[in-house]
């Protein structure tokens, strides 16, 4: 129970950096960075802030780099309930983190576009920017599809969190409603991007609960105490 405890907590800390780091670069960098058509205001914005571009791509690898721990960490918790499940959201989190990695090169590559007196020479002004904002472009939409995988894998993290005895089941229930949010959300952005905008304030707030209420329990409880004479899940499943 203690090592139980002790693997949450360390997993809550880790999920904490995962959400202060994604949120400098995904919440804060990028939407400063880049402005969707306009790719004159976007150089400008790569231009201006360089070493805060430098920031983000660094904190995007960290965000991926602690979201794997986490997932581990979570996996060697919770495997006993489903390995297969299990394997699944560790599955989602890998793919999540490798589209994660590589649009940080896309972000890397337009820095240094903005900054390098070649690309103007070689291509103008004109070109140079539209570069830019391609790359940005290509970066925006890539961070879009791996969030699909980040919404994934709280289905599987809130099926092992439900049926397993060291959460409440309150817990894993909102962990599903939030996955299936962020899908909803991002399947629109794509397929109604009319809708997807109207939608989008409302419908990221269970995911936004969800995530936020899953640091908080690792953090502050870890894992439930199982009451005494109350057989454990695993121990059942391993008869």
């Amino acid at each position: 129970m203690a090592t139980n405890k002790k693997t949450a907590r360390l997993a809550g800390i880790l999920y904490l950096f995962v959400g202060i780091f994604g949120g400098f670069s995904e919440g804060f960098v990028d939407p400063k960075m880049y402005v969707a058509g306009n790719a004159l205001a976007t150089a400008g914005n790569v231009i201006s802030n360089p070493q805060l571009v430098r920031l983000s791509v660094v904190a995007h690898l960290l965000d991926g780099t602690f979201f794997v721990f986490v997932a581990m960490l979570l996996y060697n918790l919770l495997q006993h309930i489903n390995k297969g499940v299990a394997r699944a959201m560790l599955i989602l989190v890998a793919l999540a983190t490798g589209i994660i990695c590589i649009n940080a090169v896309f972000q890397f590559e337009a820095m240094r576009v903005a900054t390098d007196p070649f690309y103007i020479a070689a291509l103008g002004a004109a070109g140079s920017n539209a570069i830019i904002l391609l790359l940005l472009d290509i970066q925006h939409y890539g961070t879009l599809i791996a969030q699909i995988f980040f919404g994934l894998w709280l289905i599987p993290l809130g099926y092992l969190a439900y049926k397993s005895e060291m959460f409440p089941k309150w817990l894993g229930g909102i962990l599903i409603a939030g996955g299936i949010c962020y899908l909803i959300d991002l399947l629109t952005a794509f397929l109604v991007p009319g809708v997807g905008e109207k939608i989008h304030g409302f419908v990221v707030i269970p995911s936004a609960i969800a995530e936020i209420s899953m640091v908080l329990y690792l953090l502050i409880i870890g894992v439930k105490k199982i009451k005494q004479g109350e057989p454990n899940l695993s121990d059942t499943l391993n008869l």
